[in-house]
């Protein structure tokens, strides 16, 4: 193995590490930041739903610095389990908001 290789499988290996521990970020941003995560309830277009995914590669930055809302795909709240998730994009409010932070937009 030449330098040349080596150093490739170094600096992919930290590429690697950076784009995991974005990912973690972004996560950890929508959780604080928009009261999201996994099983959370949102409504959208007048139904309940349970989160199953949050899509941090649909947020933006805007111009603030701040993200945009992710798209989510959630499952009907009344059956979560037995019905495939349906995406809900990035139309959906917090169901619970007494006990969340606020969103921000």
């Amino acid at each position: 193995m030449d330098y040349g290789d080596s150093v490739q499988k170094v600096l992919l290996r930290k590429i690697q590490k950076a784009e995991q521990d974005l990912l973690q970020l972004k996560l950890d941003y929508c959780r604080f930041i928009f009261g999201l995560s996994h099983r959370t309830k949102v409504t959208s277009k007048g139904a309940s739903y349970v989160v199953r995914s949050v899509d941090v590669e649909s947020m933006e930055r805007q111009e603030d610095g701040s993200f945009s809302r992710p798209a989510i795909t959630g499952a009907p709240a009344d059956s979560p389990e037995t019905v495939d998730a349906e995406y809900l994009g990035t139309d959906w409010a917090l169901e619970d908001t007494a006990t969340r932070p606020a969103a921000r937009n």
